[in-house]
């Protein structure tokens, strides 16, 4: 393992990417286990760049191709608009550098599957950035994992000018599909979905019925026109029942158990009739790192050490093939329903 200063990069210092630049600053300030050092910030609008530069570190530059002109960069957060991630990361990796993708992977599965030959190519570390897979509670939720048959899945968002040049599946609801396929690993056998658009031209607001082939179904909504905010994800699993709070990043389970296995005080209500199972609820323990700092780290890992990341380039292929074939089956229900 090099124990040498990475030299990293954020590129795109939109809403999302000067939080890159910004978890860079607090791993070089806070984290001696990972020497590194922000040396640059790239946007094409100049006056941002050199703000984030400002604030964060490192020099401001106006397109990928100065900032390797001028510094050696090891690697990089793609964090510009989707349209512009096979554009950005093909640059960066045919000069050697590592990079974290931001989600979308990329708007078709061409696009990703340039991706996956560049990085294979060139001997490339090549991580997507499924955020909420970091997140605490999706971490203390996967040990509990036995045969999950069933979720319900909701993320609302208020309405913000921002991932605009995506709809809501590509915006939101992405997570959600990237978490439920790490965690059923079986493959598609249905999908029913209808989408809206409504302060939009893209569908703001949808709703996806998918059966897997293991039997599992689950349900999945999204909207970003919510006059509330929710990021939940719950599902069963024979004996348990598992509720995941992604904003609060915590997790709850009942489990039921048969009586005689029933600890005391761990009964939601009263003592049940002689020789019926009991119900035990419990709080599994929560990391409370930020999510993004876990995914910058976990990705900087697997650069120091020339290991595979903990999201490949594969796994943001496969959300974004789902996501790809949700779109379609909108786009049917529209035409069925006569929506225009």
């Amino acid at each position: 393992m090099s124990t040498s200063t990475l030299r990293v990069a954020a590129v795109g210092t939109g809403s999302f990417g000067r939080n890159h630049a910004r978890v860079y600053q607090q791993i070089q300030k806070s984290y001696s286990d990972t020497p590194i050092e922000l040396v640059a910030v790239v946007d094409g609008d100049r006056k941002r760049a050199e703000s984030a530069a400002s604030e964060f570190g490192g020099r401001a530059f106006s397109s990928v191709e100065d900032m390797l002109a001028s510094t050696h960069v090891d690697a990089a957060s793609v964090a510009v608009p989707t349209v512009a991630h096979l554009a950005v990361a093909r640059t960066l990796m045919q000069a050697g550098v590592d990079v974290l993708i931001e989600k979308p992977i990329a708007i078709n599965l061409a696009e990703a599957d340039e991706l996956i030959a560049l990085a294979a190519k060139h001997g490339r570390i090549a991580q997507v950035g499924h955020l909420e897979r970091f997140n605490p509670a999706v971490r203390a939720t996967l040990p509990l994992i036995t045969r999950p048959m069933f979720f319900e899945v909701h993320r609302l968002s208020v309405f913000t000018p921002r991932s605009l040049d995506v709809d809501v599946v590509m915006d939101l609801m992405i997570h959600d599909l990237d978490v439920v396929l790490a965690i059923v690993k079986s493959p598609v056998r249905e999908i029913r979905a209808v989408g809206l658009p409504v302060l939009t031209s893209k569908v703001d607001i949808a709703n996806v019925r998918i059966e897997f082939d293991s039997g599992c179904i689950a349900n999945f909504t999204a909207s970003r026109v919510s006059t509330e905010r929710v990021r939940k994800l719950r599902f069963f699993q024979p004996h348990q029942y598992v509720s995941l709070d992604f904003a609060r990043r915590d997790v709850f389970t009942l489990t039921v158990k048969p009586a005689e296995d029933a600890a005391p005080g761990s009964l939601l209500d009263m003592q049940p009739a002689e020789g019926m199972p009991v119900i035990a609820p419990s709080k599994p323990p929560v990391d409370a790192e930020e999510p993004l700092l876990s995914e910058i780290r976990s990705f900087l890992h697997a650069v120091r050490t020339r290991t595979q990341p903990e999201i490949p380039l594969a796994d943001g292929r496969r959300a974004l093939a789902l996501a790809l074939d949700i779109q379609r089956n909108m786009e049917e229900h529209r035409r069925r329903a006569g929506l225009g």
